[in-house]
């Protein structure tokens, strides 16, 4: 007798459910993050915003109402910072030390915030969080005003390019919601806005703690705003990226779809602008143009994709396109260089080394690239520009970036998809920085590859040898020169064409401006490696005799050589041994002091982890480690 309501009911909850899911489906989503300095209240307002949202279950509010009392709550309040600061450092020190990210929705739109750390050692997080924020609501403690880490981070939010801010001056119920405190703080930070260039902004005063002005406007503790609440500001903002729909067509290629021998596709996000089947189209870097045959996505082919939509295009020309190309409208496409200047942010403990390689990420495209000697850091406290040899952990400058391969971009100003880059460690996959695109450097417009008729193939074939470079490293003293010499002289009696890069010899003329630092080791190896690279193009098997301490670089020259081309020869000799040979005196003096920066003793020497060969020359003579080189290397044709 009970079974027709039951049903009834199910139907009602289905429907329901079906209405819910139809109407947040169409809601548009904003990304917002909450920053400021420590203590300001960030995660307070995050953890009002779920409550008031009713974003918390009933088995999460009881929990939180128990961790209130742990932590010291007075009375029956609860301490809604709990919500977000999950990890349990936080927890203990009381601040907020990773990138939080929430998830709520209110009837008119969806919301993802991320709580950003206030610590200037966490200058990394708080940029990680703004990367993909629409909006920045800058948090204030009425009772401290403007400080050093709020303006840090409102720099921060305009330089990654957020330009809706949100001037919240928190904890106005501890300032008996004084207008004239409130009316200072916005004059004060008016005029740092406008020093860093951001054009406007909305202030309003709010109580994080107590629920002023966040979810309703006005409050009755000030009678004196007439602006609208935090949520409602929220929901009826304009998002920026909008604008994105009006911009040129660009589409970065994530993948080649290619199902079957019928089908070959282009699959990517929209990032800027509009397509539609018939639109000519060019893609770059080739700059070969085709038009658009149709749009194709899981739910069937579209007549027309915008921005922030991902599609497959299929074009009417067989021609090439691959993962890292970009498809754009065909008569404004971006720019391409290899060249370039950038803001960057540094992320890593480790400084920047200038001229080392990185491996540089740029939507799908990812390239090798090097960074020159900043021209300056920035003090962001200050504004000032400052002298900078490198950049630590959180500077900010501004440098030169070189990429091995032409790069499609667009100033970061015009698109945060081509112009928004991050660096990544060869070695240890790390990101070690992020970075925003200026404009190219007129040089590497100017400058063009010469094509020539003799190929490097023609050159080794005229030789009769397969261009190699032997590249041996090791710590001084190691033997490294001695068996590079020796391996030379048996080559030359077997009739092959070779040449000798000794460490010593090349720092007498090619490399006579460098010393010994490691951003000097750096360009060193760099030059080296080019040099190496041009001779292999002439068909002979080089030989690199240098310490070479690092890793990444010896990486680097790897990477310039075709597959195959590039063995690397450790000379693995016990720097105890190397340093009793001590047959320059070297060791010695570094052992007084008197030579800084010597590898082994106050410079580190990164072994190989995988080297072709490794020889001990403790274990061998020069002769015998000479004749096992040539036995690994062999057939050279």
């Amino acid at each position: 007798m009970t079974t027709e309501p039951i049903y009834k009911t199910d139907a009602l909850i289905a429907e329901d459910i079906d209405a819910y899911l139809e109407q947040h489906q169409h809601k548009t989503m904003l990304r917002f993050i909450t920053c400021g300095s420590v203590d300001d209240g960030k995660s307070t307002l995050i953890g009002r915003l779920l409550y008031d949202s009713k974003m918390i279950f009933e088995d999460q509010l009881d929990a939180l109402a128990n961790d209130s009392k742990k932590v010291g709550t007075q009375g029956q309040e609860i301490d809604f910072a709990l919500l977000v600061d999950g990890l349990a450092a936080e927890r203990e020190q009381g601040i907020t030390i990773d990138v939080a990210y929430r998830f709520f929705n209110t009837e008119k739109r969806k919301f993802i915030v991320a709580d950003c750390p206030g610590h200037e050692q966490y200058t990394r997080n708080m940029v990680t969080g703004a990367s993909t924020a629409d909006l920045a609501v800058v948090m204030i403690d009425a009772r401290k005003g403007v400080l050093v880490q709020t303006r840090r981070h409102s720099y921060l939010c305009n330089l990654i390019g957020i330009r809706n801010i949100v001037l919240a001056v928190n904890k106005m119920d501890l300032v008996d919601y004084s207008q004239e405190v409130f009316d200072k703080i916005v004059a004060d930070y008016a005029k740092f806005a406008e020093e860093i260039g951001i054009e406007s902004f909305t202030a309003m005063p709010i109580s994080g703690f107590k629920g002023d002005n966040i979810t309703v406007a006005p409050s009755e503790n000030t009678p004196w705003y007439e602006g609208p609440s935090l949520i409602e500001h929220l929901e009826t903002v304009e998002v920026l990226n909008a604008q994105d729909a009006e911009k040129p067509f660009r589409m970065p290629v994530q993948w080649v779809n290619r199902p079957n021998l019928d089908f070959r596709g282009f699959s990517g996000q929209i990032a800027t602008g509009a397509v539609k089947p018939g639109d000519a189209v060019r893609v770059l870097p080739s700059g070969k143009t085709s038009h658009v045959r149709s749009i194709v996505t899981y739910g069937g082919d579209l007549d027309e994709a915008v921005a922030g939509q991902s599609v497959t295009l299929t074009l009417t020309d067989e021609i090439d396109c691959s993962r890292g190309n970009v498809i754009a409208v065909a008569d404004n496409p971006p720019e391409v260089a290899d060249q370039f200047e950038a803001t960057v942010v540094w992320m890593d403990d480790e400084p920047l080394l200038p001229g080392r390689g990185y491996w540089l990420k740029l939507g799908t495209q990812t390239v090798s690239a090097a960074i020159a000697e900043p021209k300056y850091e920035i003090n962001v406290n200050t504004l000032e520009r400052l002298a900078a040899k490198t950049l630590g952990l959180n500077a900010i400058g501004v440098a030169e970036v070189t990429t091995d391969k032409p790069l499609v971009f667009e100033p970061y100003a015009d698109s945060r998809t081509l112009g928004g880059f991050i660096l990544i460690d060869k070695v240890t996959n790390a990101t070690v920085a992020a970075g925003m695109l200026h404009f190219s450097l007129r040089r590497s417009q100017n400058v063009h590859w010469q094509a020539v008729d003799i190929t490097r193939e023609e050159h080794a074939r005229l030789k009769n040898q397969t261009p190699k470079v032997l590249w041996f490293t090791g710590l001084s003293g190691s033997g490294k020169s001695t068996i590079a010499n020796e391996v030379e002289k048996r080559l030359n009696l077997m009739n092959r064409h070779t040449f000798l890069l000794d460490g010593d010899n090349i720092r007498h003329g090619l490399n006579k401006d460098l010393g010994f630092t490691d951003a000097d080791r750096v360009e060193n190896i760099r030059r080296v490696g080019e040099v190496a690279r041009l001779m292999t193009d002439a068909g002979l098997i080089v030989l690199t005799a240098f310490i070479s301490p690092f890793r990444a670089e010896r990486q680097m020259v790897r990477d310039l050589l075709p597959e195959g081309e590039f063995v690397e020869i450790f000379v693995d000799t016990p720097l105890e041994v190397a340093e009793e040979r001590d047959v320059k005196g070297l060791y010695k003096k570094a052992r007084e002091g008197k030579l800084k920066n010597f590898t082994g003793i106050d410079s580190p020497y990164e072994a190989p982890e995988n080297a072709e060969i490794r020889v001990n020359t403790v274990e061998m003579t020069p002769q015998e480690a000479a004749a096992y080189i040539i036995d690994r290397i062999m057939p050279l044709k």
